[in-house]
This record gives C-alpha cells, structure tokens and sequence, in this order.
C-alpha cells in the first residue's frame, strides 16, 4: 500500500474512466495526487475523493498548461510523476458518428464471413474535417508535449521523476476508420521513446501504456461491438480502468527503476509483439 508513499503525482484526464482509476490507486499507494481535468465538477469529484487536489486545465491549450505547472511548482515544490492521460475519442460531440462506425464494422465483418470479401467502406480518412484532425492531434500530442516540457521545469532540477504517456493499441497497430486517433497516439509512443533517451541523464523515466479494449464512457459507443472484441481477444474479455491503473502504479513506481523508453500493452492479448 506504499508503493507511491512521498509522491507527489499529477494525472491529466484524472476526472472520469481510466485517469479516475489511476488517481485512485495512485492515492491508495501513498501519492499525493493531483488531478487535472476539463471539467471542473469532475475534477473536484475525483479530487474530494482520494484527498487530492484539482486542477482545472485544457491540456491542448498551452498557456493554461504553463499557468497549471506553475501552481503546481508554487503550491508543492515539486513534482515527482506526471501521467498524461488526458484525451478524447472524437466522437464525444456526434454519437451518430460513433453509431456508424460500429455500424460499418459490424456490416464488414458480416461480409467478409460470409462472402470472403468487404463491399461497405468507411470512407473516415477522406470524410475527416481539418477540425476533427487538427483537435484529436490537439488533445493527445500537443497535450502530451505541453504538459511534459512544462513538468521538466520541476522535475530537471529534481534530477529525478517518472513520466508515463497514455498510447493505445491504435498506435501500435493501426485501426480502420480512426486515422487521426492512431496518427496521435502513435505521435504519443514516438515522443515517449524520444524523451526517455534525452532525460535518462537526468534520472527521469519515461514509459507509455497502450491499452487495448477498455471499458469506459469513451467506449461505450462501441457497445454492439463488444462480442466481437470479445472473440478476438484470447483473455475473452473487455478490460477495466483499473487494469490500466495497476500498469499506471508500476512504471511510476520504484520497482520500475530499470525501465524506460517502454511500450507496457494490457490488451488481453489482443495485439503481441516481441
């Protein structure tokens, strides 16, 4: 229970699914733990209720980002774990989007079962809006970076800390139909790779977490597809924040001393690599 005691962690997205997971299991490890969201009731909910303090920031915006690690600097002196978490499926403002994407898949897998070849296209990359694209990079990339550079400002003279970045299966594989999520997240494990080589001399540790199927409210459009997912999965089954959050707990801990630069896939065996 004191794998985090002393910490003082900062997790971005913290306010709902799979942040909220690791604020809490962060918080039940001994960090301090400070939880930053978009939406202030969010932020505040989760903060009450692991004895954290919120933080109230788009992540994609810099200048807020700046103004929240300054807080931060202020208020605690230090930094010791930054998870960035933050992040949106695209589809949080057009259910109808969502509806239609499971949709299609539902109507390619029935295809390609009983006809041995796809007919029904998606058609997502020529239909994507400059806005769509140039948010989704916002959100995760630019975000991911943001909030990095602005922790570096604590923790480099720290010569210490652990930076964990939220990827996804759709960064490691690629996915049909979501060009600008896996073009993010696969930004997102590429930057991962870069900063552990550069902060290492610094004693800084930086890994990423590539989930597979969670579920979540940001996946819960998904839900006609879950027998699918399910069926391809060889655990057979979906996952849960907290499967997430235990990864979370490990790589900022001290037990992950010897790692960084690493790619940590709970995915039920759903992707494998070397």
């Amino acid at each position: 229970m004191d794998r985090l005691a002393g910490k003082i962690a900062l997790v971005t997205g913290g306010g709902a699914g799979i942040g909220e997971a690791i604020a809490t299991r962060f918080a039940a490890e001994g960090a301090q733990v400070l939880v930053n969201d978009l939406s202030k009731p969010a932020a505040e909910r989760v903060a009450h209720a692991v004895g954290g303090v919120p933080f109230i920031a788009d992540v994609s915006d810099s200048a807020a980002v700046g103004r929240m690690f300054e807080e931060v600097a202020e208020r605690f002196g230090r930094l010791d774990v930054l998870v960035n978490n933050a992040g949106i499926a695209g589809h949080e403002n057009d259910p109808d989007a969502a509806t239609l994407f499971t949709s299609l898949a539902l109507q390619q897998a029935q295809e390609l079962a009983t006809e041995g070849k796809v007919r029904t296209h998606t058609d997502r990359t020529v239909n994507t809006t400059d806005e769509d694209w140039l948010r989704m990079i916002a959100v995760h990339l630019h975000g991911t970076f943001f909030c990095t550079r602005e922790a570096l400002k604590i923790m480099g003279p720290q010569l210490s800390g652990a930076i964990v970045n939220m990827g996804s299966i759709m960064g490691t594989t690629g996915g049909g139909g979501a060009p600008a999520y896996c073009a993010a997240k696969g930004g997102v494990l590429a930057l991962t790779r870069s900063l552990a080589r550069e902060l290492a001399s610094r004693g800084i540790r930086v890994n990423a977490i590539a989930p597979g199927w969670i579920e979540t409210a940001m996946t819960a459009p998904l839900a006609p597809l879950r027998g699918l997912l399910e069926m391809q999965t060889p655990l057979g089954r979906m996952g849960g924040p907290d499967d997430i959050a235990w990864a979370a707990v490990y790589l900022a801990s001290d037990e992950a001393g010897f790692v960084t630069g690493q790619v940590l896939s709970p995915n039920g065996g759903w992707y494998m690599s070397q």
